[in-house]
């Protein structure tokens, strides 16, 4: 009599602190009935016990930012059905992308006794610069119930259902007072992709992006406000360089801040 075969999983680091692979450890009573559910063939985070693939599902942490990871990279796409990748370092180059803005070299020659040994590209990219992604899973980190349901819909065969919607309708949901109107304090709440249960604003402090833009965000409204707020161009550009800084509608108003000190006074 034959058993089914359980779909594999692969879970790859790429340049990150780690934190959205340890979500999925992170499950604790949900763990075990995702290890019985699927066939964990690549964690090294978990496990060094490793298959060859190929892989059902891969889920991908991390941004490209050396010449062998953008190797790498193309190499685990050809060998996953379906890969999604987790975090904003993966969807959008993390806090690293910073780098984007200026010259990396300086930042070697300041940091390395020896910057020629260091192999590095200028830039920290989010894996869909290289290679086709089947899913993006927001967030820095990820959650928790962001993760079991994709891995969820992944074995049931259906879309993953993942919030469209910004972080203030999470506030009005959970009753929380907008601390813009309330506190007149600076939030990005109004661009902010959802799925952090508004987590911040609960404890009326301003929301920091760290889910990166939702998906219509209206980046000129939001950049008038804060410009009410009496916010700096310079102010503002730091408000969006953080986790998803090379996120294109945050990159595009931080670079805005910066070149025209839009909102001084």
């Amino acid at each position: 009599m034959s058993t089914k075969r359980k779909p594999s999983l692969a879970v790859w680091k790429f340049a990150s602190c780690d934190g959205c692979q340890l979500t999925l450890l992170d499950c604790e009573d949900e763990l075990l009935d995702v290890a019985g559910a699927v066939d964990i063939a690549y964690f090294l985070e978990a496990t060094s016990a490793t298959a060859a693939g190929p892989y059902d599902l891969s889920l991908v942490e991390g941004s490209v930012t050396t010449p062998e990871d953008a190797v790498r990279i193309r190499e685990i796409r050809e060998k996953s059905r379906f890969l999604v990748t987790i975090g904003a370092c993966a969807t959008a180059g993390g806090i690293q992308a910073l780098r984007n803005f200026a010259d990396v070299s300086e930042f070697l020659a300041i940091v390395y006794a020896q910057p020629q040994f260091i192999s590095t590209l200028g830039t920290s990219t989010p894996i869909a610069s290289h290679v086709e992604v089947d899913l993006e899973v927001r967030g820095c980190p990820i959650t928790k119930a962001q993760l079991l349901e994709v891995i969820t819909a992944f074995l049931a065969g259906r879309r993953p259902n993942l919030p469209a919607h910004s972080v203030c309708v999470e506030c009005k949901a959970a009753g929380n007072p907008c601390v813009i109107v309330a506190d007149g304090v600076a939030c990005l709440g109004p661009v902010t992709h959802a799925g952090c249960g508004a987590l911040c604003p609960g404890y009326r402090r301003g929301c920091y992006g760290c889910f990166g833009p939702m998906e219509t965000p209206n980046m000129d409204a939001l950049e008038a406000l804060l410009q009410d707020l009496g916010m700096s161009g310079a102010d503002t550009r730091r408000m969006f360089h953080t986790f998803n800084a090379w996120a294109e509608p945050f990159r595009r108003v931080g670079r805005r801040g910066a070149a025209t000190g839009r909102g001084q006074r």
